[in-house]
C-alpha cells in the first residue's frame, strides 16, 4: 500500500467505475428486498452467500485461511466497520428515506474518510482534498437534485445513513493499518466470513430469521445480486485498489455511484439525460482531478 494517500494509480481509475456500478446497484437491490426481508437478515444473507461465493475462488488460489485467534482479529474489525455496522444502518436507512436520497448520503463517505484519517495523525488535512470532496458532494447534490418526498423518520433515516458513511471511514483507516500486506481475494474473503458470523448472532437474536415466510423468486433474485455482485465481486476490486492507491482514494468511488447510476439508465433503459445531471457530471469530474492533484502539478509545469 503507498505511504501517502494522495494519488489514485491511473490503473485504479477504470476499477473505480466498475466498483461504482457494483455498489451503486445495492441501493436497488436493497429497496427490492426489503419489500419482503426484514433489514438485519437481509444483512446476514448479503455477507453469507457473498462469503459462499468467494470460498471456492479463495480455495483455488491457494490460500491460507488465518492460523490464530489473533490473525482472524484484522478481518473481524474490517468486517465489523465496513459490513456489519454500515450495511446495517443503511439498510434500516433506506426504511425511512428513498434509495436517491441514501446514495447522496452514502457520498459524503470521502469527506468522513478525510476527516477521519487526518484525526488519527495518518494524513495531513489538505485543503485541496477537503475542497475537492466538498466540490464532489455539490456536484452529486446538482446531479441527483432534491426532489425527494417527504417520509416520516426521513430524519432517522438520514442519520443512519450518515452513520454507515462514517462507518466507512473508519474502515478505510483499519484497512491502511491493518491489512497492508494482504492479498485482495484474502482480504475480501475473511471480512465477509468474520461478517456471517456476527451477522448470524445478531439477525438471529433479532429477527429470528427461520420464522419468515419464504421470499418470492424477484426477493431472491435481488439478495443474489447483492451478494455476487454488490459484495463478493465489488470487496476483491476494493481491496485491489486499496492495495495500489490507499484506503482514502478507494472512498471516492462514493462520488462516483450517481454517476454511472444515470450513464447505466441511459444506455440500458434509454432515460434521457438532463442538462442538470450533465452539469453535476462535471461538477464531480472536476472534483476528483482536485483530489488526486495531477492537474494541477501539470498546469505548474506548463506554466
Amino acid at each position: 500500500m503507498p505511504a501517502n494517500d494522495n494519488r489514485i494509480d491511473t490503473r485504479d481509475w477504470s476499477l473505480l467505475a466498475l466498483l461504482s456500478i457494483l455498489w451503486g446497484g445495492s441501493f436497488f437491490f436493497n429497496g427490492a428486498a426489503l419489500r419482503e426481508l426484514p433489514p438485519l437478515t437481509l444483512v446476514f444473507l448479503r455477507v453469507a452467500l457473498g462469503a459462499a461465493i468467494l470460498l471456492p475462488l479463495f480455495r483455488m488460489q491457494g490460500i491460507d485461511f488465518p492460523r490464530s485467534v489473533a490473525g482472524w482479529m484484522p478481518f473481524v474489525a474490517i468486517g465489523l466497520l465496513n459490513n456489519v455496522i454500515p450495511f446495517s444502518l443503511i439498510v434500516f436507512g433506506q426504511t425511512f428515506i428513498p434509495s436517491g436520497l441514501a446514495s447522496i448520503l452514502n457520498a459524503t463517505t470521502p469527506l468522513f474518510t478525510v476527516v477521519v484519517m487526518a484525526v488519527a495523525g495518518e494524513e495531513t488535512l489538505q485543503m485541496r482534498r477537503v475542497a475537492g470532496v466538498v466540490l464532489g458532494l455539490a456536484g452529486v447534490i446538482i446531479l441527483r437534485g432534491w426532489g425527494f418526498e417527504t417520509r416520516a423518520g426521513q430524519g432517522l433515516g438520514i442519520l443512519l445513513c450518515l452513520g454507515g458513511a462514517l462507518s466507512y471511514g473508519f474502515a478505510a483507516l483499519a484497512a491502511r493499518r491493518l491489512l497492508k500486506d494482504a492479498a485482495p481475494l484474502g482480504a475480501a474473503t475473511f471480512q465477509l466470513m468474520a461478517s456471517t458470523v456476527i451477522m448470524a448472532v445478531i439477525a438471529g437474536a433479532v429477527e429470528q430469521p427461520w420464522r419468515l415466510p419464504m421470499p418470492t423468486l424477484t426477493t431472491w433474485l435481488a439478495v443474489l445480486g447483492l451478494a455476487a455482485l454488490s459484495t463478493a465481486l465489488a470487496y476483491i476490486v476494493f481491496f485491489q485498489i486499496v492495495r495500489r492507491s490507499g484506503a482514502s482514494n478507494v472512498m471516492l468511488v462514493t462520488l462516483l455511484i450517481p454517476v454511472t447510476a444515470i450513464l447505466l439508465g441511459w444506455l440500458v433503459l434509454d432515460e434521457p439525460i438532463s442538462m442538470r445531471e450533465i452539469a453535476g457530471a462535471i461538477v464531480i469530474g472536476s472534483a476528483l482531478l482536485v483530489i488526486d492533484g495531477r492537474a494541477f502539478g501539470l498546469l505548474r509545469r506548463g506554466a
